[in-house]
């Protein structure tokens, strides 16, 4: 049987890579005559450019500002005339030790500076991974770091630094910018913010909000995925970007469709399978896909509080949804022996296959 292995990446403890590489040893200890094809996913979010990077194309790197000014050193893809940006290179979470300090002072003006390297480059199209942030500043740095300033003349300067290119927000998340839904609220204590700081927050990108839909002379501060990525997907839309699922682009370049005409099983997973992995993570992504080619697919998560019998669930059609968690008997080592775990997990699932 031909196995398709294609998880995200498990938060902070494996790499897609990784996971798709511990669950095929895993799978191979019970069904060593089974056809492994490894093909690591993303949502946008952490390892998106690594993912990509496998299909072709020539990896940069650029030192540049991280969420705290101190220079990190990001990675981007061209593919020809398209670049692939991992906001996460430059201001993801893993950058700082997450406190209400660190929440208010985070800025994405690295993944600017990363926009900016792209289209220097002669990219034609620039697509930005949205995910796995540690700011929420609503796009502001990034628009300073294109257009000189976080304001309406930013906007503008940076408009015209991105005149003739196409821009695509790639997110996994449908959360506008403000609001119960919105950043702050939602992503802001995730990112260390105190009750304190996600008011402050809230108030900082609902003054930056009035500036982004009144120079675009539309609402899309309201739009879906604006609240991706600390408000960057707002940014973003307002400079002309189009939203698309970060999933999907990554089904496009890898070619998931001939991948799955040809499984006889999907092994998928991701850190934590709860309600946010409904809104198009990629578990729930593939899940789908896969159902409408008639091949099963097994969700191993690092941890899961979603019922099995929620409704959304049972739409999905999936053949099994399974711990590391509960196979190691404890948060902890899923965590601390996050590979050994869940390649028995897969052995585990394999052997009653």
């Amino acid at each position: 049987m031909r196995v398709l292995i294609a998880p995200d990446s498990f938060g902070d403890t494996l790499t897609a890579v990784e996971a798709a590489a511990a669950i095929a040893a895993g799978w191979a200890r019970a069904r060593p005559d089974d056809e492994l094809v490894a093909a690591p996913r993303s949502d946008g979010g952490p390892g998106f450019v690594d993912v990509l990077a496998v299909h072709g194309g020539l990896v940069h790197e650029v030192v540049t500002a991280g969420p705290l000014d101190d220079a990190v050193t990001a990675r981007w893809l061209l593919d020809g005339d398209v670049a692939y940006i991992e906001s996460a290179q430059a201001c993801g979470l893993h950058l700082l030790r997450a406190d209400p300090g660190t929440a208010l002072a985070a800025h994405s003006a690295g993944v600017g500076h990363l926009v900016a390297a792209a289209v220097d480059a002669g990219a034609g199209t620039v697509v930005v991974g949205l995910g796995g942030s540690g700011c929420t500043d609503g796009g502001r740095g990034l628009v300073a770091a294109l257009g000189g300033t976080p304001d309406a003349a930013g906007l503008a300067d940076a408009g015209a630094r991105l005149a003739g290119v196409r821009l695509v927000a790639a997110t996994d998340v449908e959360n506008p910018l403000l609001g119960p839904r919105g950043a702050a609220v939602v992503f802001g204590p995730q990112k260390g913010a105190d009750a304190d700081a996600v008011t402050e927050l809230e108030r900082r990108n609902a003054e930056w909000a009035d500036v982004l839909d009144e120079w675009c002379g539309a609402p899309v501060s309201t739009g879906a995925g604006a609240g991706a990525a600390g408000g960057l997907g707002a940014a973003l839309l307002a400079l002309g970007a189009e939203r698309r699922s970060g999933a999907d682009v990554v089904a496009d370049v890898t070619g998931q469709d001939t991948l799955l005409r040809g499984a006889g099983v999907v092994l998928t997973g991701e850190g934590r399978f709860d309600h946010q992995s409904l809104g198009g993570k990629v578990a729930v992504a593939l899940a789908r896909a896969a159902r409408a080619c008639a091949v099963p697919v097994v969700v191993l998560a690092g941890q899961v509080t979603l019922d099995g019998d929620d409704p959304d669930l049972r739409g999905l059609g999936l053949s099994g949804l399974r711990s590391v968690a509960d196979h190691a008997g404890s948060v902890q080592l899923a965590i601390d022996d996050a590979a050994t775990q869940l390649a028995g997990l897969a052995e585990e699932v394999a052997r009653s296959w």
